[in-house]
């Protein structure tokens, strides 16, 4: 036997070896850079070597052994404590210094893994370098028996990575490809590699989650999915967890990383931008786990390389990876359209054999208030970001030190990364698919808050104020369809006549919803200038209502038509074209289930519907008396938007093609006069990012390209066509908020 310590001090040697001396007696004890460990592996005896190091746990204060703010301000580690007070912690409070060992291997074991994993030519000390980390590593994974898994941290990261054989071949063909020497693409490979890899340590990690606690702690009060945090415990004994959240704001990596803290989850490798790697949060998260990549890669090949194989390296190794598919913050409340790049490694990872699989993880995260929403919808009409910096981040922080409701964290169905592949099948959709099936399971995941069905309410009624009884009637509705659908809602909360003031006295708190009380009774209505702030609030909840609002238009477009048949044959092909003009905007299911959704949504308005859409005037009384429709609320302000693009381009010469910034701009122009004139519905379809996503579909459809006049035509008049229904459906609305509404003496 070969004891290998890992000390840094004499105090931890000594125990080191008193440890020996009790458990191994006449065992060897060697440091584990000790210069004479390769000569003793080279002796031909075949020992087993065990891994020791001293575990340094904080002082147990009320039953817990976590670091405090205490502690740091101290200037102490109680992970690693100052060698000279080392031997007077050992001995008053045994408990702090704990031996822990790590699975011994034989040296044939190693040598073994060292010929499979390495490979010869790697200098004259090249295995008992090998042994040293494998040392390191097995001692870390019995370390998490003692500390949890909540400080399970990558080591040696980089070191293991370009000592593999399989790193230097790549290195090799890529050097033949570039046409330079081999040596020089490998110390730019490692220069990036060292650039790109988190180097944690758990006092990172601690005074990380102690110095960013004031930007998420103090603002909202967390409530957790537990049931599912449990289900995947028990994935991530097998498999590595791959966390995919929506991003609604700058805190959501911090929620989730207190969730995770707070159920002794490993702590992810946070994938962030480098805009965000300044000064302290680069150099602090960087050693807690978060690991910057740059915005774009161009053509740097050496750099894609290091990010390829650091992505194999952390799922080979079943570390937990967080990223957010959308590529940056929402700026109208629901999902952005999914970038696919990190995606695309992670499924290189798996095609490598790196892993057998790895499990997606879907995370909704909701707050019932921000305070960045001011600021995002401002970007809606052009405001230029403001750069992430010490200023922008002192001056978040302050933004954040009120409380502002709750926040939620849900986790969506998980799902096997290679079943995923599989089921979307070969062909270059494939991880669009995937992706689509990621946002699906967000969407699907994700509560409606309060605010989301208020703002939904209000600005339905446009500039029109409302009673406190007034908003309950309105959403009275609203809330028996989501009951009925079972989706996760205060449902008996807003039903209550003090729930509903609580809701509307925090949105007045956050300047979304004024209040006049100078009148008999108060009445609230969506504050001057607030309407894109509302929309982003309502549009966190619009996804669980997108199919019943293509049924509501289904339903005017089977009447409208002559048809033959089934009318459901008819509903379903109005309803698929209606989808496809909807494909950019929000994430649908796979056809067949799509039918399945839209069948039950059907049944829902009225089990006997096709007996009432011989007429358009039978399909209107049909839809009245249903006493809840939502597609005007729902989709006006999408196919506004889409109306100002595809005026825009029918304008433009039929052999002229189209510059997206410049149109982008022209929209935004076109679309207030059109909005001062009367022609759009409402303040929120006035918005770059709605433009943007138009003018998407449109490119999707050749649109853009020159000689595409009479397919621009066909667009607009197709977009025209909806925008009268979707119209046609506001005025029924109207009425049916007159009936609900009149009488009151409000």
């Amino acid at each position: 036997m070969v004891v290998l310590a890992d000390a840094r001090t004499p105090t931890e040697r000594e125990l080191i070896a008193r440890w020996a001396r009790a458990e191994h007696e006449g065992a060897e004890v060697l440091d584990r850079d000790d210069p004479g460990l390769a000569a003793r592996l080279e002796r031909g005896d075949d020992p087993s070597v065990i891994p020791v190091r001293i575990t340094w746990l904080p002082r147990e204060r009320d039953g817990d052994r976590r670091v405090r703010a205490a502690d740091l301000l101290a200037l102490t580690n109680p992970h690693r404590p100052w060698p000279l007070i080392q031997g007077r912690i050992a001995r008053r409070d045994p408990e702090r210094a704990r031996v822990t060992a790590g699975e011994p291997a034989a040296v044939s074991e190693l040598r073994q893994r060292f010929a499979d994993e390495v490979g010869p030519d790697v200098g004259q000390n090249g295995f008992a370098e090998f042994v040293g980390r494998q040392a390191t590593l097995a001692v870390e994974r019995a370390e998490r028996q003692v500390i949890g898994d909540r400080y399970k941290v990558p080591r040696l990261v980089a070191e293991q990575i370009t000592a593999s054989a399989r790193f230097r071949q790549r290195v090799g063909e890529l050097a033949e490809r570039l046409g330079r020497p081999a040596d020089a693409v490998l110390a730019d490979a490692t220069d990036c590699l060292q650039e790109v890899a988190a180097v944690q340590s758990r006092l990172a990690i601690d005074v990380f989650r102690t110095v960013m606690g004031p930007l998420h702690k103090r603002a909202w009060n967390v409530g957790v999915d537990t049931r599912g945090l449990e289900r995947l415990r028990e994935l991530n004994r097998r498999h590595a967890l791959i966390f995919l959240p929506s991003h609604r704001s700058y805190a959501d990596p911090l929620v989730l990383a207190q969730v995770l803290d707070d159920h002794d989850f490993p702590r992810n490798h946070l994938l962030a931008g480098g805009n965000l790697s300044f000064w302290p949060i680069g150099p602090l998260g960087k050693r807690a786990g978060l690991v910057f990549i740059r915005r774009s890669f161009g053509e740097d090949e050496i750099y894609k390389l290091a990010v390829r194989e650091y992505f194999g390296h952390l799922v080979a190794k079943r570390f937990n990876v967080e990223w957010y598919l959308e590529g940056g913050r929402t700026r109208t409340g629901k999902l952005r359209p999914p970038r696919y790049g990190l995606l695309r490694y992670l499924v290189d990872a798996l095609r490598d054999d790196r892993a057998d699989d790895v499990i997606l993880v879907p995370v909704s995260i909701v707050y019932e208030h921000l305070e960045e929403v001011g600021k995002i919808a401002a970007e809606h009409v052009g405001a230029k970001k403001q750069a992430e910096g010490l200023r922008w981040l002192a001056g978040y922080a302050r933004s954040q030190s009120h409380n502002a409701g709750a926040a939620r964290v849900r986790f969506g169905e998980p799902f096997s990364l290679r079943g995923a592949l599989e089921a979307a099948g070969d062909g270059p959709a494939q991880l669009e698919k995937v992706a689509f099936a990621i946002c699906d399971g967000i969407n699907r995941a994700t509560p409606v808050t309060a605010s989301s069905l208020v703002t939904f309410a209000l600005l339905g009624v446009r500039d029109r104020a409302l009673t406190l009884d007034q908003v309950g009637r309105v959403i009275a509705p609203l809330l028996d369809y989501i009951e009925r659908r079972e989706i996760d809602a205060p449902l008996e909360a807003l039903r209550q006549p003090a729930g509903r003031r609580r809701a509307l006295e925090a949105l007045v708190e956050a300047g979304v919803v004024s209040l006049y009380a100078g009148g008999t009774e108060p009445v609230w209505s969506i504050a001057p200038g607030r309407h894109l702030v509302a929309a982003f609030y309502r549009n966190g909840a619009v996804h669980h209502l997108v199919n019943r609002a293509i049924v509501e238009l289904a339903i005017l477009g089977v009447a409208s038509a002559p048809h033959r048949g089934d009318p459901l044959d008819t509903a379903w092909e109005d309803a698929l074209r209606i989808r496809d003009l909807l494909k950019f905007e929000f994430f649908f299911a796979d056809k067949e289930t799509f039918r399945e959704e839209l069948r039950a949504e059907l049944a829902l308005l009225d089990p006997d519907w096709r007996d009432h859409v011989g007429t358009p005037e039978d399909a209107a009384q049909l839809l009245a008396e249903s006493h809840m429709l939502v597609a005007h609320r729902a989709l006006r302000s999408f196919f506004d938007a889409q109306l100002v693009v595809a005026r825009r381009l029918a304008v433009r010469p039929p052999d002229e093609g189209v510059e997206r910034d410049a149109l982008l701009a022209e929209c935004l122009g076109v679309g207030q006069q059109m909005l001062l004139q009367g022609s759009l519905h409402g303040a929120e379809s006035v918005s770059q990012e709605l433009y943007a996503t138009a003018l998407k579909l449109a490119a999707n459809r050749g649109l853009v390209d020159a000689g595409a006049g009479p397919a621009r035509a066909a667009f607009l008049a197709e977009v025209e066509e909806l925008v009268r229904r979707v119209a046609t459906i506001g005025e029924l609305e109207a009425e049916l908020l007159e009936e609900v509404l009149d009488g009151d003496g409000g």
